[in-house]
């Protein structure tokens, strides 16, 4: 009887690898072990355990009442169902406001939680947070353009990056987050043209959700690509319809997006 060896575990430094030979990454959420070992069965390189789940687990309208507690609670139960995936967990609204804050927040996440990576929203203000978090060794996703905590000041969920002065303070935003430590770009709801300007000038993986095609990788929410969320948004794509069960689902859903096949137009945002 033949014994098979587990599959590796991904690290920071396969997604690294994998931009440099320009091979696609694929990113899904999660929010329990049951989702967690079905994502990762799908061959998806990434698991998020998004802050989304304030939305599409807990029924709140915005992610600002998820807590930490929350996050770590999700975090924990995701880690138990992934074995290959790099596992990423979001930092909940106002969870690093300031440097010794962010520490204490990403040491409970990866300590509690299991994670291997945090994200956090933010701009350039953000800098001295990345920075400390990159140095206590602490993998740092940074996400820009629709930053979905700072939705009531952004007025709404709308495009950003949209107008020649917007884009050139995101494309700064992010060269002075990667200056900084981080170690992901996060692209959400941004023009297609803006992100494969900052995708040409960043030397680490860029994941676009809602930022068209010309980035290292992509992530979408579980619930969206199952078309069982009340209104789907744009960017996203129902890949259940036609697959026949969620596995065939999750799995189409990595193979378009290592097949360049998604995002397609219709997708994406023009500037």
């Amino acid at each position: 009887m033949s014994v098979q060896t587990p599959k590796r575990s991904l690290t920071l430094r396969d997604l690294q690898e994998m931009r440099g030979r320009d091979e696609p990454i694929a990113g899904l959420t999660a929010y329990d072990a049951t989702q967690a070992r079905l994502v990762d069965e799908s061959g998806a390189d990434f698991v998020l355990v998004g802050d989304s789940l304030g939305m599409v687990v807990l029924g709140h309208d915005t992610t600002i009442p998820v807590t930490l507690e929350d996050m770590i609670h999700h975090t924990r139960a995701v880690s138990r169902g992934v074995g290959r995936a790099l596992l990423m967990a979001d930092m909940p609204f106002m969870s690093y406001t300031g440097v010794d804050q962010a520490v204490h927040t990403a040491a409970r996440l990866m300590q509690e939680g299991g994670a291997r990576m945090v994200k956090l929203e933010g701009d350039a203000q953000q800098v001295d947070v990345v920075q400390a978090l990159a140095g206590h060794g602490i993998p740092v996703c940074a996400h820009l353009g629709l930053r979905p905590q700072s939705v009531h000041k952004l007025g709404g969920y709308r495009v950003q990056g949209r107008g020649e002065a917007a884009a050139e303070r995101m494309l700064s935003d992010a060269l002075a987050l990667q200056g900084a430590g981080a170690d992901l770009l996060l692209l959400e709801c941004v023009p297609a043209p803006l992100a494969g300007r900052i995708r040409a000038q960043s030397d680490i993986p860029v994941i676009g959700i809602g930022a068209g095609s010309d980035c290292d990788g992509q992530v979408l929410v579980y619930h969206d690509i199952l078309g069982i969320t009340p209104h789907s948004p744009r960017f996203s794509r129902n890949f259940l319809a036609g697959a026949g069960s969620i596995q065939a689902a999750l799995a189409a859903y990595v193979a378009a997006v290592k097949g360049r096949e998604f995002p397609a137009a219709e997708h994406a945002f023009s500037a």
